[in-house]
């Protein structure tokens, strides 16, 4: 490299380099300046591994997650991005999986966990399948965290985050969830009471707010796999892989139920895969953000809704079952065509495969839309390698997730 080169290359470096002391030697200011070129690389690379998932990116390049589990808390992206959890309180590690007791539970399980006062960072002696004998039901402020274990919440009733705020559910598997209720529940140290019966969802939202799941894997529950309804908002559903299920996702409790008008929720980086049916998701009133989903399959519609929700559509792929006839992803329910024309439904940058197509309405680019934005879309052509980790991670110590 010339001289000329050399100190045409430091005058282009120099607002950001500052210099530990004078350098006069061309060969020791390129070394210079390589050295920290490369130093902000590697600062870079913690903090971004460049897949153009901004969660993942956020925390997965570092080997020593599990001594910097917290950070995690940091990551979250969309409406939900100001869920903390239980980054503000001790660890708690669950070491029982079995012998629940829905009154009385005993210290080292997931509901003893769950019910405490405190914000908690709750996390997994080793793999284990949880059976419940009743809803778990969560008190605000808390983690569950299954990173470095293969944790199954299973075969019986699953979670209920009911008037709580501040949950992150990350890297749990979830599945063949049934019906609890009819009896007595502990949902604090202080207090249990009386629950009907649930609808044996695997996660129920119910009157809350700044709600985030990421990296979770759910399948084949007795009734959704995660609704969010009753006013609940402030949520973001991330980096999931959802199978073999019918109503995969309902957000608003009824078409009459006007409080959920205040519902924001974003659906992003998620994997609608193998055995679904409808609903990913189905909205009522509120603002909802679906962005850089893939979804391989669906047997109905894969977003729909009634109650004139704002659905804000983009960067998602979609492929529908059969290119032998075309496919809609759109389903407006409840209402005659001459009402939901008028339902701000957009689609921005989707990719549409083997005949499936998105039926937009509304008055196009309203501001309702920018309240449903709730992050930059990445081009749909990525959404393969964005969600190809989709569900929970296998995560081991020493190593990168």
């Amino acid at each position: 490299m010339s001289t000329l080169s050399i100190f045409f290359l430091v005058s282009l470096l120099a607002p950001c380099l500052v210099l530990s002391s004078p350098l006069h030697d061309a060969d020791l200011v390129v070394q210079d300046v390589h050295r920290r070129v490369n130093e902000s690389r590697r600062n870079l690379g913690y903090m971004s591994c460049g897949t153009g998932n901004p969660i993942d990116d956020c925390w997965r390049c570092d080997g020593n997650w599990e001594s910097n589990r917290k950070r995690l808390a940091d990551c979250a992206i969309g409406f939900g991005k100001d869920a903390i959890g239980g980054r503000n309180g001790r660890f708690y590690m669950v070491t029982d999986s079995g012998n629940d007791d829905a009154v009385n539970p005993r210290p080292g399980t997931l509901r003893h966990a769950v019910i405490q006062d405190e914000p908690l960072w709750i996390i997994f002696k080793r793999d284990m399948v949880i059976q419940l004998k009743q809803e778990l039901v969560m008190n605000s402020y808390k983690t569950i965290d299954g990173r470095g274990a293969s944790v199954h919440i299973a075969n019986g009733p699953c979670i209920t985050i009911h008037y709580a705020t501040n949950i992150i559910i990350h890297g749990v598997n979830i599945h063949d969830c049934k019906q609890g209720g009819n009896g007595n529940i502990r949902n604090s140290p202080h207090h249990s009471g009386w629950w009907t019966q649930s609808d044996g969802d695997g996660i129920s939202i119910f009157a809350s707010k700044h709600i985030w799941v990421d990296h979770c894997s759910l399948s084949n529950c007795h009734d959704g796999l995660i609704d969010a309804i009753h006013g609940s908002t402030a949520i973001t559903i991330s980096n999931s892989f959802f199978t073999h299920h019918d109503k995969v996702m309902l957000l608003g409790h009824s078409d009459s139920y006007t409080q959920d008008r205040d519902m924001q929720v974003t659906i992003a980086f998620n994997h609608f895969g193998e055995g679904l049916v409808q609903r990913m998701p189905r909205c009522r009133h509120g603002y909802f953000h679906v962005v850089n989903n893939d979804y391989t399959h669906w047997e109905m519609y894969a977003i729909g809704g009634s109650a004139s929700p704002t659905i804000n559509s983009q960067g998602n792929r979609f492929l529908a079952p059969s290119a032998r006839e075309k496919k809609e992803v759109t389903k407006h329910e409840d209402a005659p065509e001459s009402e939901w024309r008028h339902w701000n439904w957009r689609s921005e940058g989707d990719l549409y495969l083997n005949g499936a197509f998105f039926r937009q309405s509304g008055a196009g680019a309203s501001s309702t839309f920018a309240r449903a934005s709730s992050l930059s879309a990445r081009p749909s052509s990525l959404v393969n390698s964005i969600t190809r980790t989709a569900g929970a991670l296998y995560c081991r110590k020493g190593a990168h997730c």
